[in-house]
């Protein structure tokens, strides 16, 4: 098997992510994602330059090409074994996906269904501690890093979610992978570039998508307390949201009373889960 062997050089920062200076290490799937985008952009093995996201001075790190694959082969991806259902909400901010999240999961619990909530960027973590500093404004980043950082973010949960899918915890998840593509493309990127890093992450077994003007979320309580919060830029991501609709999507009407949005969640999430139970194989995002 061919093995390629990528360089960093402490100099290279400014050469492809934009300045970097927060003073704290990355995450090896934070250096993966890097590697990702870089090497899938030219199939080709030579010395790749990447910016000094590490103290030392020069890493050598000696790799399979397939180990850079973005599709990752699926355990008992046929198999008929009940598992959980990976459910994720959508929408623009102020939609009132937490608050229906929260809702959906005492919901669920009281109906004896095992269930997690998760949310993304998780906070928690090295990555969403960056994160949470670029989104308050704390901080500033290439638009191509905080990508990148986002999808890093999602990519520490990956064994994880898919443990608990297995075991037959049902996850419902505030914002997912679509968040970062539909923001980061809004923001001029190219969209297949923005999925490249996420390809490989679990696909859900439905999004639901809180639809709501974006005037209508900017007259809500809150708003603009963060960086994207900003009426013409939500309008824009808006425009990108409805460019990655597919068959697992599900429209729900985010100005309807919020009972009567619960209503209607609970109904489609029940029909999922119903599915899953049934031994619906996992899959996973933006694979042909």
């Amino acid at each position: 098997m061919f093995h390629g062997r990528a360089i960093f050089n402490k100099s290279s920062i400014y050469n492809n992510l934009g300045t970097f200076q927060i003073g704290i290490h990355l995450s090896e799937i934070f250096l993966s994602l890097i590697l990702h985008v870089l090497i899938s952009s030219s199939r080709s093995f030579g010395a790749v330059s990447t910016p000094n996201l590490l103290r030392s001075s020069r890493i050598h790190l000696c790799f399979p090409v397939k180990s850079f694959s973005s599709k990752i082969q699926m355990e008992n991806c046929t198999s008929d074994n009940p598992r959980g259902a990976l459910v994720v909400l959508e929408g623009l901010d102020r939609s009132g996906k937490t608050s229906q999240a929260s809702g959906l999961l005492s919901y669920l619990e009281g109906q004896g269904i095992l269930a997690e909530l998760w949310r993304f960027p998780d906070r928690n973590t090295c990555v969403g501690q960056m994160i949470s500093s670029y989104l308050s404004n704390k901080s500033e980043l290439d638009d191509r890093t905080i990508h990148l950082l986002f999808s890093a973010n999602r990519w520490e949960k990956r064994t994880l979610m898919e443990s608990k899918l297995r075991s037959g915890t049902t996850l419902i998840v505030d914002r997912y992978s679509y968040s970062g593509v539909a923001f980061s493309s809004a923001k001029g990127l190219d969209i297949e570039w923005c999925k490249g890093p996420e390809k490989g992450l679990l696909a859900p077994d439905l999004v639901a998508y809180l639809d709501v003007p974006p005037e209508k979320a900017a007259e809500r309580g809150g708003y603009g307390g963060e960086r994207y919060e900003q009426l013409e830029f939500q309008k824009e991501v808006a425009q990108h949201y409805e460019m990655l609709h597919d068959l697992t999507w599900k429209t729900v009407d985010a100005c309807l009373p919020m009972e009567e949005v619960a209503k209607q969640l609970r109904e489609i999430v029940m029909d999922c889960i119903a599915n899953c139970q049934k031994g619906k194989p996992l899959t996973e995002l933006w694979q042909r």
